[in-house]
């Protein structure tokens, strides 16, 4: 059937999408062949399409489809994570929404009703990735919650408590108190606050005084309710004002607790009074230095409950009138901050912060005013306390060893290789990683209890029981696993681990990840980590050890002026919404354009709509072929061909391919996405099309020879399939459209062969044409003539083979009427130098010389005053310093505009001598 006279992207995307799947084409089917994973990282079972996952699932579809062409067993894993912080609280609001809540469940109940929500509504992601075009092996799709997978999690809590490196510990965690649980530093989100800096004095005992005759250290804190298990008080070892105090004792005015002045670098003489309190149960530095100053973390004094109100500590210090209250203001009722600062003003230990304004009496105020980067929890939405408490921690720093190793020998390729530093900043000085949650959603960790305090950890309660002994009770451990740890175990988990499978065996290591940089710690470094673990024994060479031999690292998508979106900003993009707007393969082949190896990308619907209007593009083209006899290509290899422009064009291919398979193996999504994107655009559409296209009175008359026939339908067919990993759709539904062929569908179809080499001939006299044509459209465009117009033109003998090689292309294209090798005729013309050699137009009789001349010049005065009056304006730095950024934006963009139109018309003028 004819193809449809104009491409409508949501026509075929549906239909391929369907057909691709149902055929199983996305399943590794070539036994014989070399394997290729890769694993996709596991969207949130809440989560919905992102802009970010676009990006992410693009690049991954793009290398799973270039080596699947290549005829690689390609497997790309897909599923999902169960995500149990974000998925209990969606279920929890529902919950709320019907004046009930998670309490009045048992926990069996409760996680019986998360999973009838994920039944009916999670997941809808995987539905929006298929409309992205993800080429993913949906048969297999994984769930971290599947008992495969919850067998695998068990296993390897079991066998890590064995080795040691699983241990239950008490620590500072981040604490929310809304959701009463530990959360993870990704779930921590940092906001500014306005807060205050109190400064207090801190009474020195037994008449103890500094050099300078006081009885007291000032301190200053943003958070003065935890004075109320203040520990201790730190100065900077050589902070020659405390020397001589070192080692005695403050006598803490609320609490009457007497604590040591320590010496430690953690306090800066420079900041403040150089001297600081020390809690080491809520604050995570302050933890540091209380194990420094030899505190045992049993013995760190908490003052907060899971609520954050205050509790009795230890030594039952705290007045009693601070019990129960909050530790911030609530409801209108002043807190324990609140209390804690009138009882010391009171006491005459305020150091109240004096403002002298220029007109008017001295003001002291209680604080003195303090914007505070203070972390908030990303799902709870209140500030998170760093709190003291029993968990559950992997021992990161040995774990960590193995992948250092991996990728200083190579066998883990991280690029960009920029981000090689950072890795190793962190993993250098890893912290223990706490695993427990107290959620109820997500892998119970298999630890049991008995009364008498013992812990027992095993792979099932049958086990637990055995090592307790009969008739000892035990209850389990209520808290469930870090998502991240499960997620860990994803590369080999999702291939059958911990049974020995064929495909485990096949497909382990992964050849790469694709992950955006801001989980490398959170996700990357722990996969590295646990598989490296557990699957080293398992393999005997050094290289087969690792989770993936390349770790590809991308940058985040922003808003056109560069910010992070967020919902807050509103400044947030929908894909679903862009894919309807300008289609998948647009949106696809912007991602991988824009994707340039350690920069972020910036969204830019100009772009989105150039690469719409670049499927248009090949779209036509195609319809052209189909109109002119062109069709599918009967041979995979390059058809023989004698015409210049056929030889030439398909040494382009052979550029093209070898471009490409570099840009690829250097993961440069960007140097492969334009090489296709010009050679489809500029050399096969503007420049090969033309120079075969028949007049237009000849187009019925088939004047398009046979050979120029095959080589059309070969080379289309090998943009087909080169653009295919970036536009999958449109590239499929052409190559179906022209014809048949062997290799049904595009999907399956093969890479092109790097074998054709450049004809040197050919490529030169073509090279040479485009140039001249250029350079005459160039010119004509400068000097006001129509595109049609027809010249004569002057050539030096040297060129006279080539005129005549060419002759037809030069009358059609460069529409020369008469080309002459004698000498120029005297008057205005216009120079054309192309590869060194002057072509010269005569332009007597053709224009108005003296008018053109006068147009040009008042032009070009026009351009280089404005240009010159926008270079002032960013010579300014008044301007360039207040303006909105969008402002300066634009001028720079007018500025580089004008000078540019300048150049131009500067060219022109000297054109005309």
């Amino acid at each position: 059937m004819p193809m449809e006279k104009t491409f409508d992207p949501a026509a075929i995307e549906a239909k391929w999408a369907h057909q691709w799947e149902s055929r199983g084409l996305f399943r590794p089917a070539r036994p014989d062949a070399t394997p290729f994973t890769i694993v996709n990282p596991p969207p949130n079972v809440t989560g919905a399409l992102h802009i970010g996952h676009a990006l992410d699932n693009t690049l991954q579809d793009v290398l799973i489809r270039y080596e699947r062409l290549r005829g690689k067993d390609a497997l790309w894993v897909v599923g999902m994570d169960h995500a149990g912080i974000a998925t209990q609280m969606v279920v929890e609001r529902q919950l709320e929404e019907q004046q009930d809540k998670r309490t009045n469940y048992s926990r069996e109940e409760f996680v019986e009703k998360v999973w009838t929500w994920k039944a009916a509504s999670g997941g809808q992601i995987t539905g929006q990735l298929r409309r992205l075009g993800c080429s993913m092996d949906w048969s297999r799709e994984q769930f971290t919650m599947d008992p495969h997978f919850t067998a695998a999690v068990v296993k390897v809590f079991v066998d890590l408590h064995k080795k040691g490196l699983i241990y239950r510990d008490k620590r500072l965690v981040n604490w929310d108190p809304k959701l009463k649980t530990a959360i993870s530093d990704l779930e921590v989100e940092t906001h500014e606050i306005q807060g205050g800096f109190w400064h207090f004095k801190y009474p020195l005992a037994d008449g103890v005084t500094l050099d300078d005759g006081r009885n007291y250290i000032e301190v200053a804190t943003t958070r003065p309710e935890t004075m109320l298990a203040d520990m201790a008080v730190a100065v900077h070892p050589s902070d020659a004002r405390y020397a001589s105090v070192i080692g005695k004792d403050i006598l803490q005015p609320i609490t009457g607790r007497r604590f040591k002045i320590v010496a430690d670098e953690h306090a800066d003489p420079e900041l403040g009074s150089g001297a600081v309190k020390i809690t080491p149960g809520h604050d995570f530095n302050d933890f540091d230095v209380g194990k420094r100053a030899g505190f045992r973390a049993g013995e760190m004094l908490n003052m907060l409950d899971g609520d954050a109100n205050v509790i009795q500590t230890a030594d039952g210090l705290i007045p009693d009138e601070y019990l129960g209250l909050h530790r911030f203001k609530r409801d209108g009722k002043d807190g324990a901050r609140e209390l804690v600062v009138t009882r010391m003003k009171e006491q005459g230990f305020l150091i109240p912060h004096v403002v002298t304004p220029k007109d008017g009496d001295v003001v002291e105020h209680d604080a003195e005013p303090r914007t505070i980067q203070t972390p908030f929890g990303d799902r709870g939405g209140v500030v998170i306390e760093p709190w003291l408490t029993d968990q559950w921690y992997v021992d990161a720093e040995t774990l960590a060893q193995p992948p250092m190793a991996a990728v200083r020998d190579g066998r883990i390729n991280i690029v960009p290789k920029t981000w090689e530093k950072t890795f190793f900043n962190w993993m250098e000085n890893i912290q223990p990683w706490c695993v427990s949650r107290q959620l109820w959603w997500g892998h119970r960790i298999p630890a049991w209890y008995a009364d008498d305090g013992r812990i027992f950890v095993a792979e099932t309660e049958e086990e637990a029981q055995a090592q307790a002994g009969a008739g000892v009770a035990i209850a389990r451990d209520p808290d469930v696993l870090d998502t991240w740890f499960s997620s860990a175990l994803w590369p080999f988990a999702t291939l059958g681990w911990p049974e020995d499978t064929e495909l485990l065996k096949r497909h382990y290591p992964n050849d790469v990840l694709v992950s955006g940089f801001d989980i490398l710690f959170f996700w990357d470094a722990r996969m590295a980590m646990l598989g490296m673990e557990f699957m080293g024994p398992e393999r005997e060479r050094p290289e087969d050890k690792v989770p993936w031999k390349t770790l590809y690292l991308h940058g985040l998508v922003r808003a056109p002026d560069g910010a992070k979106m967020s919902k807050s900003k509103g400044n947030v993009v929908d894909p679903l919404g862009l894919i309807d707007q300008y289609g998948a393969d647009a949106l696809r082949f912007f991602m991988a354009a824009m994707e340039s190896q350690g920069r972020d990308i910036k969204m830019d619907d100009a772009r989105l709509a150039g690469y719409r209007n670049f499927a248009t593009k090949l779209w036509n083209a195609a319809r052209f072929c189909e109109a002119n006899g062109i069709s599918a290509s009967t041979s995979f290899e390059a058809p023989a061909a004698t015409l210049p422009v056929n030889r030439w064009i398909i040494g382009e291919v052979a550029a093209t391919v070898a471009a490409m398979d570099k840009s690829l193996a250097d993961y440069r999504f960007d140097e492969a996405a334009n090489a296709i994107y010009s050679f489809a655009w500029d050399r096969f559409c503007d420049w090969y099309l033309e120079l075969i296209k028949p007049a237009s009175s000849e187009v019925e008359r088939g004047t398009i020879d046979d050979e120029t026939k095959a080589v059309a339908g070969w080379v289309l067919d090998q943009i087909l399939v080169m653009l295919h990993p970036f536009m999958p759709f449109i590239t499929e539904e052409l190559w179906t459209g022209l014809g048949d062929r062997a290799d049904y569908p595009l999907i399956t179809a093969r890479w092109p062969a790097p074998g054709a080499v450049r004809d040197a001939d050919a490529s030169a006299d073509i090279d040479w044409l485009i140039k001249l044509v250029s350079e005459l459209r160039t010119a004509k465009a400068e000097l006001g003539l129509p595109p049609g117009a027809r010249l004569a033109a002057h050539f030096p003998a040297s060129l006279n083979g080539r005129t005549d090689k060419l002759a037809a292309q030069l009358d059609r294209l460069a529409r020369l009427d008469t080309i002459s090798f004698d000498p120029a005729p005297a008057g205005a013309s216009a120079q054309l130098v192309v590869e060194g050699e002057t072509i010269t137009v005569p332009l007597e009789g053709v224009i108005d010389i003296a008018a053109e001349r006068d147009r040009l010049t008042k032009a070009l005065t026009a351009a280089a005053k404005e240009r010159d009056g926008l270079a002032g304006r960013l010579n300014n730095p008044s301007f360039v310093e207040r303006a909105k950024p969008e402002a300066v934006d634009k001028a720079r963009a007018d500025h580089a505009a004008k000078d540019a139109e300048a150049d131009r018309l500067t060219a022109a003028l000297a054109r005309l001598g």
